[in-house]
């Protein structure tokens, strides 16, 4: 993820939210490249968002609602992750030529909408979200 395809995933969030979010782009290890929390989003929205990038970036599934979905019967493996991963809607990884390359995550509004806000930014960037 460079910082220009970082700050063009930021632009695109900032220019299309219909609400408030913060919004955290990250490398393939989860560390942060860019970030922003729009005026009037909680100020817990930007740790949520950086926590659905990072696991987006690092785990082993594409996107924050991939992983839910392969824990929701298993408490065992849920209780076996890191415990900065997050579950909530909103964590997209981010691909070029099939390879992941970061991952964006949005948080502030409902998951569906940060999730769509995320897989948008992908795209503005020039990048591919996971198919589905």
């Amino acid at each position: 993820m460079t910082h220009e395809q970082a700050l063009a995933a930021l632009r695109s969030v900032i220019d299309s939210a219909p609400g408030p979010v913060s919004v955290v782009v990250a490398d393939t290890h989860g560390e942060v490249v860019a970030s922003v929390a729009m005026d009037g989003a909680a100020r817990d929205s930007h740790l949520n968002a950086r926590r659905k990038a990072y696991t987006a970036a690092r785990s082993d599934a594409v996107s924050t609602r991939k992983l839910a979905a392969k824990v929701a019967e298993a408490p065992t493996e849920l209780a076996s992750f890191d415990p900065f991963f997050s579950f909530f809607l909103g964590g997209v990884a981010a691909f070029a030529s099939g390879r992941r390359v970061g991952a964006v995550g949005v948080s502030g509004l409902p998951g569906e909408v940060d999730e769509e806000l995320a897989i948008a930014a992908i795209r503005a960037a020039g990048l591919e979200p996971p198919g589905p």
